[in-house]
């Protein structure tokens, strides 16, 4: 299987470009966020036209997340629903044959010690008590999107003047570990361990052709999954061009 995920910062202002991506490579899976469209404006058509058949959860001009999908997906759910606020549409998840896909846009939190930021550290906290309640590490779970966190120093160009602000936090940093100790893997770390490889870029102060990055864009997978996977990497190419989003695609290939 061939699973990818792209935060498009809308998926009708690039459109084309997504298209064009997917007939190119060919994903069997591609996750999107901040598609920033309403359920019923959400252009199922041109995917569908492509092989796609599309699974979404939006709102009007903020947020949203999406699957795309060559082999038939079941809706799972939309947000945890545990009753507390979902702080937008930012989660959704489906079956595919036996994986669990999710397609995942974690809040941005705004600034340090805010109650954005604090929001935003319930927020993963509540995703593995979702994880916890509805799934185990025994199963087939991908977890796939916009993270609005760097693991570690090596996932921001750079470190030392970024420490301990947004993105880069330790209080984020220890949030995403503590998911992940439930049992999953980063799936690009599985293939390198390099520093200085990004999936965002700063539209501002020439941010990509400088290379002044983060990677923040993760796909996560249980055990049993990620011992399948054979190859991961991000595809810098879709960043580049007028009218680019300003993340690009992160890829994982699963045997």
């Amino acid at each position: 299987m061939y699973l990818c995920s792209w935060n498009v910062n809308s998926v009708r202002a690039r459109l084309e470009r997504v298209l064009a991506w997917t007939t190119a490579h060919r994903p069997d899976v591609l996750c999107l966020q901040e598609t920033k469209v309403i359920d019923e404006a959400f252009p199922t058509e041109p995917f569908a036209d492509a092989g796609y058949q599309a699974l979404f959860h939006g709102q009007k001009t903020y947020n949203g997340v999406a699957i795309l999908s060559r082999q038939t997906p079941t809706e799972i759910c939309r947000g945890f629903d545990d009753g507390e606020d979902d702080q937008g549409a930012r989660f959704l998840v489906a079956e595919i044959g036996p994986l669990w896909v999710a397609s995942v846009y974690v809040p941005n939190g705004r600034e340090v010690g805010s109650s954005h930021f604090q929001s935003k550290l319930a927020w993963l906290g509540r995703l593995r008590r979702f994880l916890e309640t509805n799934t185990s590490p025994d199963q087939e779970v991908a977890l796939c999107g916009d993270w609005n966190i760097t693991p570690d120093d090596r996932d921001v160009w750079n470190p030392k003047e970024r420490a301990g602000e947004l993105h880069c936090h330790p209080d984020e940093r220890a949030a995403l570990e503590h998911l992940c100790d439930w049992g999953l893997a980063d799936t690009f770390r599985l293939h390198h361990d390099e520093p200085g490889r990004y999936s965002w870029w700063d539209y501002r102060q020439l941010g990509f052709p400088k290379d002044r990055g983060m990677r923040i864009d993760l796909i996560l997978a249980t055990p049993s999954l990620a011992d399948r996977c054979v190859a991961a990497d991000i595809d810098r190419e879709a960043r580049k061009g007028k009218g680019a989003s300003d993340h690009t695609v992160i890829t994982a290939h699963f045997e």
